[in-house]
């Protein structure tokens, strides 16, 4: 190797280093939010509150669960249909959000059913009636949009990030994925308008309708996949509209929480899609913020109406205040964060953001299983040493765990899709050119004779028979 081939490889090693950097320096916010928000729902399942003695006033004013999930509608918002249109391609999306979701929320249920105690159990999924509805409902992940309890009982949320996903495929294959501002702008004023009248449970009104709305969404659900897996261009759009399709009507329909919840959800998550569009171009700064801030008031105004009274029973928070001071502090959270976006942020944050998901899953076995198996647990007179040792000791199992998780399950899932996509794409290049390659006409003469008799004799026939 001469000097210059020596220089010249570490100059391109020196910029893939700087230009890996800089990646991570500009995805490392969105990790940030994401471990956030990961810890603040670890706090609110934990029921921190009930380890400090001003617990009362803060649960009247702060709900760490809507701060957490809010949060993560936002970072899901401005980087789902990013990746789908990176790749360009609704087949690799799907098959990627698969293996990145199923096999960790597998792996997390079949642990705690055998690991754990049937009285100390998260899962509830075999101790149902009609378990075959409730599993087929819960590994659509749209359980709690066909009125059947979440297998974990953080998975409601998984629920609205699938349909979401539904949303997002329709929108790509129709040629609309740039129109996210009147999405978000139309459900924050449906929220608004429609409030608490929004339809609920018109599907599953009973054990026998619920599984009837399971079995048909399902045979729906898995033909659009089929048809998106079959990478056909046409059989894809029917797929991805079907999905849609299916998605437009559990929100409107079936929907368990009250309407100005189930909408703001979906608008929070366009909204942070209009923040990517404007971030990189796509849209006008200025429409981009005055969107954000209809929404932001939107989810404000609809907490201070509806979140009172019998309709604060179905909601997760305890008052409109509650409401709105959770839902403001996740979008001032996202935005702070966004602000110093281009600056490193802390390590630990970063790979609390990595492994948020797994975080996600185990934090609420690992507190079943500390809680009564491995430790007791603390009550509001128990000494401040005990508090604290109890917390820190659960913090640790649930980081501890969710590092396994994902360096055990997530990361090797996650490789096998992208080799699956990478082979289904080298099949569909064969395909084409296959198709695309001539056809010899080698012919001897006296098939040119028989080909041209052939001709003769066919210009001969009536054309009704051709």
């Amino acid at each position: 190797m001469t000097r210059f081939q020596e220089l010249s490889g570490r100059f391109a090693l020196g910029t893939r280093k700087k230009a890996a950097g800089a990646a991570q320096s500009r995805l490392g916010w969105l990790d940030a939010v994401r471990g956030i928000a990961a810890l603040a729902v670890v706090l609110q399942h934990f029921d921190t509150l009930q380890l400090v003695p001003w617990a009362g006033e803060l649960w009247l004013h702060f709900d760490f669960g809507l701060y957490g999930v809010m949060a993560f509608f936002l970072v899901s918002g401005y980087i789902i249909p990013a990746s789908l249109e990176r790749r360009g391609d609704v087949r690799a999306f799907w098959i990627g959000r698969i293996f990145r979701i199923h096999p960790a929320l597998i792996v997390t249920i079949a642990i705690s059913v055998i690991a754990l105690p049937d009285d100390r159990m998260p899962v509830s999924l075999f101790n149902l009636d009609h378990v075959p509805t409730v599993l087929t409902a819960n590994l659509l992940m749209l359980q709690e949009l066909l009125g059947v309890p979440n297998s974990l009982r953080v998975m409601w949320t998984l629920s609205y990030e699938m349909v979401f996903y539904f949303f997002v495929t329709a929108l790509f294959v129709r040629g609309l994925h740039r129109r996210t501002s009147v999405i978000a702008v139309g459900l924050s004023a449906g929220a608004v308008l429609m409030g608490i009248t929004l339809t609920r449970r018109a599907l599953s009104t009973g054990p026998l309708a619920t599984t009837h709305a399971v079995m048909g969404v399902a045979l729906l659900v898995i033909a659009a996949l089929a048809f998106v897996m079959t990478g056909r261009s046409e059989l894809v759009r029917i797929g991805a509209l079907l999905l849609g399709g299916v998605g437009l009507v559990l929100v409107f329909q079936n929907g368990r929480a009250p309407g100005f919840e189930t909408l703001m959800i979906f608008a929070t998550m366009f909204a942070g899609t209009v923040i990517y569009r404007a971030e990189h171009g796509q849209i006008d700064r200025l429409q981009g913020w005055l969107v954000c801030a209809l929404v932001l008031s939107a989810g404000l105004l609809v907490g201070w109406m509806y979140n009172r009274g019998a309709n604060a029973e179905g909601t997760w928070t305890s008052t409109w205040m509650a409401w709105c001071n959770s839902y403001g502090l996740a979008w001032a959270t996202f935005g702070a964060a966004m602000l110093l976006r281009k600056r490193r942020f802390p390590r630990v944050l970063t790979w609390l953001g990595a492994v948020s998901f797994a975080m996600y899953l185990v934090h609420v076995p690992v507190l079943y299983a500390t809680a009564g198996v491995i430790m007791k647990r603390p009550t509001m007179a128990s000494p401040a040493s005990d508090k604290l040792l109890w917390f820190g000791a659960y913090l640790v199992l649930v980081l501890v765990a969710s590092q396994l998780l994902y360096s055990l399950v997530e990361m090797p899932m996650q490789s096998l899709g992208k080799k699956v996509i990478k082979a289904l794409a080298r099949r569909d290049e064969s395909r084409a050119a296959a198709e695309a390659a001539p056809v010899p006409e080698a012919r001897s003469s006296d098939g040119a004779e028989e080909a041209a008799r052939g001709s003769a004799e066919e210009r001969q026939e009536p054309a009704l028979l051709r």
